[in-house]
C-alpha cells in the first residue's frame, strides 16, 4: 500500500492534534503536526534526510493571525530562513509558508485550512502555490478527496469561490503587467538599486555593494520611487515583487534594515 505522508500547521494545538488523530485513522495516511512555520520548515528537512518526504501540507491560514496577513497593504513578507529579508523566527503567516514550501520543497503539495470563505486569500493562496482552499469544517472525507485530489496535481476550491477567485486573479494579472511595465521605465543601474531595496539593504549597504556614493546611491533611490509612482521603500518593494523581480544576493557583513520610509 502507497502511504500518503500528511503534515497538519496550525498553532491551535487541540484543532492540529485533533485533525491529525482522525487522519491518522485512514489505512494508507501518516500523519505528523507542527505549530509554527519554522516547525513545518523542520519537519520537511527532518523527513527528506530520513527518507520519509511529505506528500501534502495543510497549513492554517490564519497561522500566525497577530501578524499582518500576506497580501495586505501593511504586510512585511517573512521569508525562508536564509532567504533574503527573513527575521529570526522564519517563515510567520500560512501564505508566505506556502510560498517557502513552493520555493524549498517543490514536491510538497500544499492545501490551505480556512475558517472561512475569502477569494482575495484564496487567490494569494493560489498564486503563492497552493493547490487547494478548504474549509476548516468541512468533512473528514472532503478533506481526504481534497489530499488525494492535489497529489493527482488537481486544484480544489470550493465552488461558491471559483468567481471570485478568477476575478481577483485577473485583477492581480493586471497589476502584474502595469508593476512589469513600471519596472522597465528603470535604467539598469536603478534596478540594480531596487533589486537591492528587495533585498532590505539601506542606502549605506546599497553603496557599499555598488561601489557608489552614499548620495548617490540616494539619487538612485528617489529616481526609482519616483518613475514607480510610489513614495516608500516598502511599496516599491511590493510593486517590484509584483513585477517578478527578485532580491540581490546577499554576502556576508550584509546589514539588513527594516521600515518604509526613504532614508
Amino acid at each position: 500500500m502507497v502511504r500518503i505522508r500528511v503534515l497538519v500547521v496550525d498553532d491551535h494545538r487541540i484543532f492540529a492534534e485533533s485533525l491529525a488523530a482522525a487522519l491518522a485513522a485512514e489505512p494508507d495516511v501518516d500523519v505528523a503536526a507542527a505549530g509554527s512555520g519554522p516547525a513545518a520548515l523542520r519537519c520537511l528537512e527532518r523527513g527528506a534526510a530520513e527518507g520519509r518526504a511529505f506528500d501534502v501540507m495543510l497549513i492554517d491560514a490564519d497561522l500566525g493571525a497577530a501578524l499582518p496577513l500576506s497580501g495586505h497593504p501593511n504586510h512585511h513578507p517573512v521569508a525562508v530562513p536564509d532567504h533574503p529579508g527573513a527575521d529570526q523566527d522564519g517563515l510567520v503567516d500560512g501564505i508566505s509558508l506556502v510560498a517557502g514550501v513552493r520555493t524549498g520543497h517543490a514536491g510538497v503539495r500544499t492545501v490551505v485550512l480556512a475558517e472561512k470563505d475569502d477569494p482575495r486569500r484564496a487567490a494569494l493562496a493560489l498564486q503563492a502555490g497552493a493547490s487547494g482552499w478548504v474549509a476548516k469544517d468541512c468533512s473528514l472525507q472532503r478533506l481526504l478527496a481534497v489530499i488525494r485530489g492535489v497529489l493527482r496535481d488537481e486544484t480544489h476550491l470550493p465552488p461558491a469561490l471559483l468567481t471570485g477567485v478568477l476575478r481577483e486573479l485577473t485583477a492581480a494579472r493586471k497589476h502584474r503587467t502595469e508593476s512589469e511595465r513600471l519596472v522597465e521605465s528603470l535604467t539598469p543601474r536603478e534596478r540594480e538599486v531596487l533589486r537591492c531595496m528587495v533585498a532590505g539593504l539601506g542606502r549605506k549597504a546599497v553603496a557599499e555593494r555598488l561601489f557608489l556614493s552614499p548620495h548617490t546611491v540616494r539619487t538612485h533611490m528617489q529616481n526609482v520611487l519616483g518613475k514607480l509612482g510610489v513614495h516608500s521603500t516598502l511599496a516599491a518593494v511590493a510593486l517590484a515583487r509584483r513585477a517578478g523581480v527578485g532580491p540581490a544576493d546577499l554576502v556576508p557583513g550584509d546589514v539588513v534594515e527594516r521600515g518604509g520610509q526613504l532614508a
